[in-house]
């Protein structure tokens, strides 16, 4: 794990610097934040994510593609 401390003037570089470092890291472990914010989330808001519930697997409204 990188501990390295960084001090930052602009929130814009901050923000290239965090798109950067995830860019980096591997599909999985990206999808594994992500899941973990969302736990997170839920937690928040006093809710639980039952383990075996089955998601919704698409999306809610199809959209027109404007350019096909």
């Amino acid at each position: 794990m990188d501990k390295t401390v960084r001090m930052y003037t602009d929130f814009g570089e901050m923000k290239a610097d965090e798109c950067r470092y995830w860019q980096s890291r591997p599909a999985h472990e990206r999808i594994d934040a992500v899941d973990e914010m969302i736990e997170v989330a839920y937690a928040l808001k006093g809710w639980k994510i039952e383990p075996d519930v089955p998601r919704l697997q698409r999306p809610f409204v199809r959209l027109p593609c404007p350019w096909s």
